[in-house]
């Protein structure tokens, strides 16, 4: 009998891993910063002028390579619940994941982007009653996946019959999928379902916590504070001091907004996942046209199916998201943006207009970033008090 398989699409993946204290069921809080590792950063305020954007590399530290960028798309679809059996003991032989040591304190969960290394978000999830595990936040991801190393900790097997196509901003890759019958993030709980299978260029991050469930949720990210939260929406608007930013949802799972690159305006998705902020050849020459970009330098990406693809990096003005009206928009710079005729760009049909994907990059330099499902809005807000640390 042949197997079956279906196709994803994976979104942006490369981390650490932090520990398994302070974490609360139901509504998911965490922060302080880390000392020791069991197994288990900024932008300038809201403009009033014209001023200024991926699936697959992760959120890493100082010395990460490139862009390792992953998708996994809304075609992907999960089989039906089945009668829930009890929990599996870990498989025999299986050992623990060895202690990490942290020699100097830094943050746990959520990292700002930094001159020397770029920001991260980490969601800490319960995965049959064991863990929490340290699963990437990514909005680039249409569904949550763990690594082989976590199905192994938790005796899980591999669904050997049954395969998914896991496709990232430069490749694609079959995997097999796994069965598990819980999963919780703060407030984000599901029963029953099969999960992906993604590699391990992950940075030492245990897995992907993507954008399936998220529909009525908010999500906090304090990079200042090493802090998020989980939690459903009570549809309030945001807090004063902050900057509000409406989206839609691209292929129903995508956060899709308006943005601007210089003086030119370009479609971007935001990519929580991505390490990197990756460019359609578009966009690159409407910046030429308008003597907008430094010369560029070449590149590769690599994403998490072990594919590679040629690219550029350059200077490039910095990034506006939002409209230009006052108020409605922030303004952030960066150094570098990657451009690229990247396979994630056709598949999404976004080549014959300027478009990106802001990745962490840029989106680790914010104070305070809140993803809201329910408003479909961003709430943002932006530390004033000095540049980048």
């Amino acid at each position: 009998m042949r197997a079956s398989r279906r196709v994803i699409d994976a979104g942006s993946i490369r981390a650490c891993v932090p520990p398994r204290e302070h974490y609360n069921r139901g509504k998911l809080s965490i922060r302080l910063p880390c000392t020791a590792i069991t197994r288990y950063p900024r932008a300038r305020g809201p403009i009033a002028a014209p001023a200024l954007a991926a699936l697959a590399a992760l959120l890493v530290g100082a010395g990460a390579p490139a862009a390792d960028r992953t998708v996994l798309s809304s075609a992907a679809s999960l089989s039906a619940p089945i009668a829930r059996p009890p929990v599996p003991a870990a498989a025999a032989g299986s050992e623990p994941l060895e202690p990490i040591i942290i020699t100097a304190p830094e943050p746990r969960f959520v990292a700002p982007t930094r001159r020397d290394s770029i920001g991260r978000i980490w969601a800490p999830v319960m995965i049959n009653g064991h863990g929490p595990f340290r699963l990437v936040l990514d909005s680039g991801a249409s569904s949550s996946g763990i690594t082989r190393q976590v199905a192994q900790t938790l005796g899980l097997p591999l669904n050997g019959k049954r395969h998914v196509l896991l496709r990232g901003v430069v490749g694609m890759q079959t995997v097999p999928l796994v069965r598990v019958h819980s999963f919780t993030a703060g407030d984000l709980s599901f029963g029953t379902r099969e999960l992906p299978i993604v590699t391990d260029a992950l940075g030492g991050a245990d897995g992907i916590l993507g954008t399936d469930g998220m529909s009525g949720q908010r999500i906090l990210i304090d990079f200042h504070h090493d802090l998020i939260t989980i939690a459903r929406s009570a549809g309030r608007p945001a807090p004063a001091g902050y900057v509000t930013i409406p989206f839609h949802l691209l292929r129903h799972r995508l956060i899709d907004v308006d943005a601007y690159v210089g003086n030119v305006r370009a479609q971007a998705i935001i990519d929580t996942g991505g390490q990197t902020t990756i460019a359609n050849l578009a966009l690159r020459s409407a910046l030429k046209r308008r003597r907008a970009q430094a010369k560029a330098h070449p590149d590769r990406i690599e994403d998490v199916t072990r594919a590679t693809q040629a690219a550029n990096t350059a200077e490039a003005p910095a990034i506006v998201i939002g409209t230009m009206r006052p108020n409605k928009s922030v303004q952030i710079s960066h150094e570098r943006m990657t451009f690229g005729d990247m396979h994630i760009f056709t598949h999404w049909h976004m080549t014959d207009k300027p478009a990106m994907l802001i990745g962490m990059d840029t989106l680790g330099r914010l104070d305070i970033l809140i993803i809201d499902y329910r408003l479909h809005e961003l709430q943002i807000r932006l530390d004033d008090s000095s540049d980048d640390d």
